[in-house]
């Protein structure tokens, strides 16, 4: 095989996975650029999956984190030429972010956010690790119906003071 067809038979067996805390009922994100919880175990979590993996997210995900993510390749996906931000790179668009991405050569890339970004990626995603909260707090993001991911591949209950959630990893 030449180098040329062992990177695409790689990048065919590359995941992409998007990872997200919504509320378990509502679906819901945040507000006015914000994470509706702040939960330990999630946080945790989250570091432990993506960390040596790219992330891609939306400009005002990235703004709302206030810095690339240690240990990853930050690429944010934004229109804006003339957005210079330090630690990152750009992409003009989520196929534009997926390349780069893929250009790594990892075995799993993730979306990590906002709301029009995790709904632009579903119909590429192949696994979701979801955080559902069991909560009815109202915000203005939400993530979209991801009802066609039936496979259950790991779900956990866990509890952070006093508010209950489950870890879910889904498949197609």
């Amino acid at each position: 095989m030449t180098e040329s067809q062992n990177k695409d038979n790689f990048l065919s067996k590359t995941k992409v996975s998007a990872i997200a805390v919504v509320g378990a009922r509502t679906l819901v994100l945040g507000l006015a650029g914000k994470l509706l919880w702040r939960l330990p175990g999630d946080m945790k979590r989250f570091r432990a999956i993506t960390i040596g993996h790219p992330v891609i997210m939306g400009r005002k995900t990235f703004e709302s984190i206030g810095r690339a993510l240690p240990g990853r390749l930050n690429i944010v996906v934004t229109r804006n030429k003339d957005y210079k931000p330090e630690g990152v790179i750009l992409a003009g668009s989520l196929s534009d972010g997926l390349a780069l991405a893929m250009e790594t050569m990892n075995e799993e890339v993730f979306i990590i956010g906002g709301g029009d970004l995790y709904k632009e990626a579903l119909p590429f995603l192949d696994r979701l690790y979801l955080t559902l909260v069991d909560s009815d707090e109202i915000g203005d993001t939400f993530f979209p119906d991801y009802s066609q991911f039936k496979k259950v591949i790991k779900e956990e209950s866990r509890e952070d003071n006093g508010l209950k959630y489950r870890f879910v990893i889904l498949e197609h």
